[in-house]
Formats: C-alpha cells, structure tokens, sequence
C-alpha cells in the first residue's frame, strides 16, 4: 500500500526528532539529501543562516543542539505530493521559541528543502486574542490615570526621564513596521525621523510615483490594507496611510527630529545617539540601535567634469520634485531603471522634450505579466481566494533558499520574455540595452543581488519604443553650461538634468553618524555574494547584514521593499527582545566581512 504524504512527512519528523534527542548530529544530517538546504530564522542559529549539504548541517547541528534543545516536532494540516516532491507544514518549541516551517522530501524520502522560523518567544507572547489588554479596569479605586494620560506620560519621559532599549533610526515604512512589531513586544522604542510627518518619505518624492508592487504583497504588519485599496497604490495615499499606521500601533514616533551623530561605549554596552529635537539636542542611550534608513539612502551622485558650470537646474532623482514645472524645457535624465523611467514619462507627460542616457543594460518586465507570471501565484486576488494568506505566502516565499531561486526563475522569464516579445523587439530596435540578468533569472534575483538594474513597465517602455522619450546610449563625458557630452562626442542640449543614478550601500549611513571605521567593520549591506555585478563574492546564502546581527554589537540593519520589511521584521524583533529580556543568543555563523561597500 502507498504511503500517504502526511505519513512520510511524519516519519521524517520522527527520525529527525530522534536523532536531536540522542545529539546525533550526524544522523539528522543524513536524513537529508546530498543537495539540501537548512533555512534557520533565529531558531537555531539565532542568526538569518542558510546551511548547504551535510557537513554544514551537521556542523550547525553540533554547536546548538545542547542549547537549542528541540522538540515537539509536528506536521500541521495536510501534506502535499506533487512531481516526486512531498511538501508539509510543521511545527516545534525550542528552549527558548516556538517555531514554524516547511519542509520539501524528494523521492527517496529525504529533505531537500527545511525552512524552520521562530514566531514568539517562550514567555514573552504578543497580547493579543484571548490574552489582549482589558484597556480598564472596572470599580471605584479613587484617583487614576486614563488611557490618554498613561499614553502623553510616556510620550513625555520617554527619551528623557527613562531610556529607549532600541532606537531606530528611519521612521519610513521600515522603521513604522519595526516599530510597530517592538511595540506589540513591549520593547520601549523610539523611531527618529527628519521629516515632518510620518510618510513624508513618500509624500516628498515627485508627483507621479506610484507603487510598482501590487497591493497583496505590500501590507503592513498587523494591519492589512482594506479590500477597496488600488492594486498600486499613488505614493500620497502610502504617505497618509503610514502616518495613520503609526498613530493606530501608537508608536514613540519622534518627527522632524535628526540624528546628528552615534557613539557606541564598549564598556557599557550601550549607544550614545545625539538628536536634534524642537531646537535642543537630546542624547538617547539605547542598548540597541536599528538604522532603518532604507536602500534609497544615500544617493550616488557621480561627479562629471564640468557638473559646476551647468546654468539649468542639476539633482539627484532623490530629490525630483515632479515634471509639472519644466513644460517645454530640454529634460536629460541620465540612468534607466526604475526611477528614471518614472521621472522620464513624468516628464514627458508634462510637455518636456526628454532624453534617457542608458550608460548599462537594464532588464525590463512589465507589471502586468510580472504579476501573472512572478507574483500570481502567492500575491494576487485568486491567491487569496485560494485560500493563501499572506502570511502563508510569506513562508512559501521563504521556503525556497537563495542558491536555487535563479533556477526555479529563469523558467518564468524565458515565458515572459515570449510573451512580450514584440515589446523587447521594438524597445532593442530603438537602441535600448536589454537583459534578464546575467544568468537569465530575472528581476527578483537581480534585487537581491544588487537592488538596481531593472523597471517594472507601467509605461514609460512604450515611450522609448515609440520614439516619445528619446534614448541615448553610453558613458557621460562631461557637463558643459547647457547640455551633456557623451564619450562618442554627441551633445544633448539640456535645460534640466536629472541624475538617475540610484543609491550606495546603507552602511553609507554608518558611515556618516558613526565612523567610516565602523562602516569598514559592518561592510557592505545587501547582496548574496552571487558573483555577478554589483554582487561580488564569496557566497553568502542570505541577504548581507540584514535583519541579523552584525559584526558591531547593538548595531542592525532593516529594510527592503513592503515584502520583506514586513516578514523579516518579525524576526528582528524578536531578536531584539531575547536581548532585551536576557536571553541567551549565541550566534552561530557570524557572517564575516569581505567587502566594504
């Protein structure tokens, strides 16, 4: 009789569950398959760590399991069986965590992939359901504060009579979701911002932004969007919305507030951060210290020769206020990814005369076939009437390690590119420089390897297709009083210039509110060590530095797109908190350091 998918998935579980009771390093090792991937989220490892094979397992395995101490291992609902492949939702406890993952048995029955996350922290349970806050306290019991008067007290000693445990430096989307997550934890936590209110960070970007991803993959923590928002969401309407988000979560939000400098006491084990806040400077001492700055932080801005001596208007793309007030004006927009098309067709929509300099290759998908084909299947309205959450979805995501993702992609790209081929004719035909990343995978390894390199066509292809945005190829010269030399001599006359040439690593941050010498010791953020461009190696397996512990203690890095702000903020925040409560996490697999930035 054959045996079902629940049963081969519970008899794995068992066999693992053995072989950790009896420390068997070994012997779990060997219940997976030659190629195999270990995914651990903080459970394990206390660390964001992709084990590859049998020897990283078991190594793993030998170093945590007299601490770690799992058990309870279990399949929750039903398995699936589909192409060899027996896939399962499980559960476990740690000492310390409860935990959640997927794992995937080949043919023969071993694992070849093992996701395992921790959710919630042994004794230190978000409240919520059956366990949420009364919110008061019924009888007479004389003089009491409400819940208005608890809340401006805290809003008026914390920072100053009492000290945060963390502070994140960042109050976009972000830091507003970390936040809220710390919050949910009890972790007294500020949020610095410069701006004036929460969601200007989109609010000040130019007029024409819009989200590229779609709704369902963009929620918040906790609160989902309501079920009338657009698919892609007008920047304004983010803005609004964030700022709702962070009054609702009622998080220590401190706006139009700069940090000016950051100093860490080794002796203390605690930061110094230096704010400026309603014209007085206030010295915050947290134990821990997020930069929540984002990937668009610190913009590059190439010096070309001659940039000083242009008579038109010169900024970064960062900084573009909107087309609206350079009708009939020569635009030149040097960059082509993302915010260069945006800003072009911004524009162009405008009445500018517009130019795109491509000085490299730019992979190009449009929405519409992206979302079928990339998004489809786990963020959209039928995965939701699938029954898909999206927090499911999530972990599915999650489940699939890094060194096979370009793999199972390149399949879903060579559709794409069939699908819209006349579109990619038309746009090479113009002189636009085209790919799908080096390998063929596509525009999410290309953001996780370098978080540049491509657009989401939501319109502006179809311009350069059909001649409305004119397009140049090559290498900026020089900049003289009113146009821009390229290296084959051509000169475009130019009344504005638009510098499109997107963002340097985050620990540019550290580097300017702490010290280059801590940047240098953290190095760079982003990246999996994919040896491709922008992405040198030695593979990594995971994001570098992101949402895990650094090589500076107390010092963290969050971020990335609505996706992974939100899921991978869970884990930081519970790392956060075990500090915090003092419980024991010894990290294993340290990342090391081999490039600066």
């Amino acid at each position: 009789m054959a045996i079902s998918a629940n049963d081969k998935i519970n008899e794995w579980l068992s066999k693992l569950d053995s072989a950790l009771k009896n420390r068997d390093s070994k012997a779990a090792a060997e219940l997976f398959a030659e190629e195999s991937y270990w995914r651990d989220f903080v459970t394990f490892t206390w660390n964001l760590k992709t084990l590859e094979g049998h020897t990283e397992i078991s190594s793993m395995l030998d170093a945590t399991l007299d601490t770690v101490q799992p058990e309870n291992w279990t399949l929750e609902g039903d398995a699936s069986e589909a192409d060899g492949i027996t896939e399962g939702w499980v559960r476990f406890e740690t000492a310390s965590a409860r935990g959640e993952g997927h794992l995937r048995l080949n043919s023969d029955g071993q694992a070849w992939t093992f996701l395992t996350a921790a959710y919630e922290l042994k004794g230190h349970e978000e409240a919520k359901g059956a366990t949420r806050p009364k919110g008061v306290e019924h009888g007479a019991r004389g003089k009491h504060k409400n819940w208005l008067e608890k809340k401006l007290q805290e809003e008026a000693e914390l920072g100053y009579k009492k000290q945060p445990y963390c502070v994140i430096i960042g109050g976009g989307q972000g830091g507003i979701g970390l936040g809220a997550r710390l919050r949910r934890l009890n972790v007294p936590t500020i949020i610095i911002e410069k701006n004036e209110r929460a969601g200007d960070s989109w609010r000040n970007r130019y007029k024409s932004l819009c989200l590229h991803d779609p709704v369902w993959y963009d929620h918040l923590p906790y609160l989902p969007y309501p079920d009338h928002w657009p698919v892609f969401a007008p920047k304004d309407k983010i803005g609004d919305w964030l700022e709702m988000y962070a009054k609702i979560m009622e998080l220590n939000y401190w706006s139009s507030t700069v940090c000016n400098k950051a100093e860490y006491d080794e002796a203390n084990k605690e930061w110094s951060v230096h704010v400026e806040r309603d014209g007085q400077e206030v010295v915050l001492k947290p134990k821990q210290l997020v930069m929540a700055t984002g990937m668009s932080a610190v913009p590059m801005v190439p010096k070309f020769p001659g940039m000083d001596s242009f008579k038109g208007d010169i900024h970064h793309s960062s900084k573009h206020p909107g087309g609206d007030q350079y009708a009939g004006k020569k635009a030149v927009v040097i960059g082509s990814n993302n915010s260069a098309h945006d800003i072009c067709a911004d524009l162009w929509e405008n009445g500018a005369d517009v130019t795109m300099v491509q000085r490299s290759s730019t992979h190009i998908a449009k929405s519409e076939t992206l979302m079928d084909l990339a998004l489809g299947g786990l963020y959209s309205e039928q995965a939701v009437a699938n029954g898909i959450t999206t927090h499911t979805a999530d972990m599915i995501f999650a489940s699939l390690p890094y060194r096979i993702l370009p793999g199972l992609q390149v399949p879903v790209y060579a559709e794409m590119k069939e699908r819209d081929k006349d579109l990619y004719e038309r746009l090479e035909k113009a002189g636009f420089m085209l790919d799908f990343g080096e390998d063929g995978s596509g525009l999410f390894c290309k953001y996780l390897r370098r978080g540049s390199g491509y657009y989401i066509d939501v319109g502006a292809s179809e311009l350069i297709a059909n001649g409305d945005i004119k397009l140049k190829t090559g290498q900026v010269e020089s900049i003289t009083e009113n146009s821009v030399v390229l290296a084959d001599g051509s000169e475009i006359e130019a009344d504005l210039i638009v510098l499109a040439t997107g963002y340097s690593s985050m620990n540019g941050w550290v580097a300017q509110l702490i010290s280059q010498e801590m940047a240098d010791k953290v190095g760079k953020v982003w990246g999996m060590g994919s040896d491709t461009k922008k992405d040198p190696g030695p593979w990594e397996g995971e994001l570098r530095n992101m949402w895990k512990p650094t090589q500076q203690p107390g010092l963290w890095f969050h971020g990335g797109n609505l996706h992974q702000s939100r899921h991978y903020s869970s884990y930081l925040s519970l790392q956060l908190k075990a500090r915090m409560e003092g419980i024991p996490t010894e990290v294993y697999g340290q990342q090391e350091v081999h490039h600066l930035s």
